[in-house]
């Protein structure tokens, strides 16, 4: 398990912000919202692509189910396993800070150049070098031999998002709701252009699919049914019609 200093000075768990304003001001200026306030960040998350929609997408074949769940919702609220999960959260990212120095987040960001690109993760930190750093937090009740793709996926999106150069996964298992071990596991994943790339081309592929969706909608139920509506045309990193 790397390890890396503790960060100086005893820096709050509570909110980063500060931290983030002092060290790296333009990341900073990205925060779109915040998970604690839960309505202000469903519905920026709503806005934008986020690493959950991106955790599903493997191919182009993935965009129309991806695109259901953006537009009407999983019907997913939670079950026992997300219950245990967000009560296990605060403590594992004390552990993460105490051993690693990655102080926990609970900000949403927008990507420098596509401020429809979002992600939470659950810890930031700046470096020595400004290299951004991040934390991921799972918990499970599976023995992993390696973190599960759909995870990657979040991390290289969080990635591409933040500009970080790295992200440590921590993840602890349980047995019936109960930790199995004393610490959790964790495993650096760097970052990855490669993947970064087929993400956020899926992620275009996605926000023109909702936009197509969202044009159609807008047609009057007979003309949509009987006449073929003209093609709408192809635009990069157009805004999701989702609001407003």
């Amino acid at each position: 398990m790397s390890r890396t200093e503790k960060s100086p000075g005893g820096d709050s768990l509570e909110d980063v912000t500060p931290e983030l304003a002092a060290l790296h001001p333009g990341l900073a200026a990205r925060v779109v919202a915040d998970s604690r306030d839960r309505v202000a960040w469903t519905r920026a998350r709503s806005r934008g692509i986020t690493a959950t929609d991106v955790a599903g997408l493997t191919s182009v074949n993935a965009i129309g189910k991806a695109a259901d769940a953006k537009l009407m919702g999983s019907g997913f609220s939670g079950n026992a396993y997300t219950a245990h999960g967000r009560v296990r959260e605060p403590e594992i990212a004390r552990w993460v800070a105490a051993t690693h120095g990655i102080l926990p987040s609970s900000a949403l960001f927008h990507a420098e150049v596509e401020k429809r690109h979002l992600a939470t993760p659950d810890g930031v930190v700046v470096d020595g070098s400004g290299r951004v750093i991040l934390c991921e937090i799972k918990t499970t009740n599976k023995s992993w031999r390696s973190i599960p793709r759909s995870y990657l996926r979040q991390v290289w999106w969080q990635q591409h998002v933040l500009g970080a150069e790295r992200t440590l996964v921590a993840w602890e298992e349980h047995d019936a709701f109960v930790p199995i071990a004393d610490e959790p596991r964790c495993a650096w994943i760097d970052r990855d252009e490669v993947e970064i790339g087929k993400l956020v081309r899926l992620a275009t592929s996605l926000i023109d699919e909702l936009h197509r969706r969202t044009m159609l909608s807008r047609l009057p139920g007979e003309q949509e049914t009987r006449m073929p509506h003209p093609p709408v045309s192809r635009e990069p990193f157009r805004a999701l019609a989702l609001a407003d």
